[in-house]
């Protein structure tokens, strides 16, 4: 009988902070600048300096803290952490070690319909290393040769580790999607996994089902989208029980994901803690964040994502599936409060961001907080199609139009004469028009075949430009067809 196996996985969750500057010196810490111009002796390491910590960062790693239900230390210290790469110009890594700022939390996930708490070990902050730009290949193995890029060095850089609680690839990819989620919705990290400002480690083993030991467990790197979570997660369970089932031993190793072919590639031997020779900065002293600052951090954390979704489905009667998709972001989340609070239907408001709006960005490529739109403008068409100055067909092109090119929707119904047509007299003439143009629609609803009618209630609205007031066009045309 084949052994069944349970599989065991820790994730280790590095997020930059969403700082002006780097976590030990003022350089610049904003995305994409030229190669090697947000850089200073200090976060190169050139002798003589001094680093100074970033209070903004370890504000932001509270706040963290406590939206993972985490316990924030009364003492944290940094450490050095010795290795020598071409991206680490000091040689060894200012991190937190064996006094991290915060441990003992916990994330609720739903997998497929049923909730699990993963547990957190512990949240520290680090300076990053730098980046390395391959020529010749996209990833290191196979590169000709590589240049380094210092502007990374230095920017603050929080590790969320789990405890080893995950049991699937698919929870690990669930786990890293709902804390980018809660990451960007708190503000302290924009969580963009292809810009590389939220990446994904994980330490995989399996044990035979029933067993307490845990297995000999690899480390997987090069994570940097939720498919290659689930992905390089599947493809190491897989090689671990085809290992075992082999009579093989499973070595303790680094591996790298290959996105192309799916597969795990060996990098190096697994290092332990010792290997990298930790002791205390000694240019940094101890952080001991008082009872108050953290009070005062609390009350930044405003609404968290699961208690804003409670209250859309109670306070504004939202069916669940509404409601989360419209905490799906906070600039969407953000959009619809600011909308309701001035136009009190929910339910339309919210319509009309998961149906036009969205379709919009998705053929755009496009997020809300980059439209040609603001709450105050959609309120205005909603008010206008409940005033009947426009009906809602005609506001779903005017939106279009508003979105396409910044103008109001006055100025879009002035320039093309889009007033709904109310005056029974001006639609009585279409009608008849549209009566004389039709026989054998007019003919097929006299013999009986009443649903012709919605056809010639079409072409009234086409005839008229969407501008005929719809509920009237079907009854004037009964009565001019009687």
């Amino acid at each position: 009988m084949a052994t069944k196996y349970e599989t065991v996985i820790g994730l280790e969750i590095h997020a930059q902070l969403l700082t002006e500057s780097k976590m030990f010196c003022s350089c610049s810490n904003k995305f994409g600048s030229k190669p090697n111009t947000n850089i200073c002796p200090i976060c190169t390491g050139q002798p003589g300096v001094l680093p100074v910590p970033n209070k903004k960062a370890f504000e932001l790693g509270m706040k963290t803290a406590i939206a993972l239900n985490c316990q924030i230390e009364k003492t944290s210290i940094f450490a050095r952490k010795h290795y020598f790469y071409p991206d680490l110009p000091k040689d060894f890594q200012v991190s937190q070690y064996e006094e991290p700022m915060a441990t003992k939390g916990y994330v609720d996930i739903v997998v497929e319909g049923k909730k699990r708490r993963i547990g957190i070990t512990r949240i520290h902050l680090e300076e990053d290393a730098g980046k390395l730009v391959h020529k010749g290949a996209a990833r290191i193995m196979g590169s000709e040769e590589s240049l380094v890029d210092y502007n990374r060095t230095g920017t603050p850089l929080m590790e969320i580790v789990t405890e080893p609680d995950i049991r699937t690839p698919l929870e690990a990819k669930v786990f890293v999607e709902t804390l980018q989620h809660l990451l960007q919705f708190i503000k302290v990290c924009d969580a963009k996994m292809e810009e590389g400002s939220l990446r994904c480690d994980a330490n995989v083993s399996i044990r035979p089902e029933g067993q307490e030991r845990f297995g000999t467990k690899t480390e997987v790197k090069n994570m940097n989208s939720f498919r290659a979570v689930l992905k390089a997660l599947e493809a190491e369970e897989i090689r671990h029980r085809g290992v075992l089932e082999e009579g093989g031993k499973i070595i303790q190793e680094t591996r790298f994901f290959d996105d192309i072919n799916e597969t795990t590639i060996g990098m190096r031997s697994k290092e332990e803690a010792h290997d990298y020779r930790y002791f205390p900065e000694p240019d940094l002293v101890p952080i001991e964040p008082s009872q108050e600052w953290i009070e005062e951090i609390r009350k930044t954390l405003g609404e968290l994502p699961e208690k804003k979704k409670e209250r859309f489905v109670k306070d504004l009667e939202l069916n669940e599936t509404d409601a989360e998709f419209l905490i799906s972001t906070p600039a969407l989340s953000d959009f619809f409060e600011s909308a309701v609070k001035i136009y009190n239907k929910p339910k339309i408001v919210a319509n009309w961001l998961m149906g036009e709006v969205t379709a919009y960005l998705k053929n755009n490529n496009l997020t809300i907080d980059k439209l040609n739109l603001t709450p105050n403008q959609l309120v205005e068409m909603l008010e206008l199609i409940d005033k009947g100055t426009i009906s809602g067909r005609v506001a779903k092109e005017i939106l279009i139009d508003m979105l396409n090119t910044g103008k109001t929707v006055h100025n879009i119904i002035k320039e093309k004469n889009l007033v709904q047509i109310s005056d029974e007299g001006e639609i009585i003439k279409i009608i008849e028009e549209v009566i004389k143009n039709n026989p054998t629609q007019v003919d097929q609803f006299k013999a009986g075949k009443d649903p012709v009618i919605m056809y010639l209630v079409g072409q009234v609205m086409k005839a008229s430009k969407g501008r005929a007031k719809p509920d009237a066009v079907q009854s004037l045309l009964r009565k001019a067809l009687s």
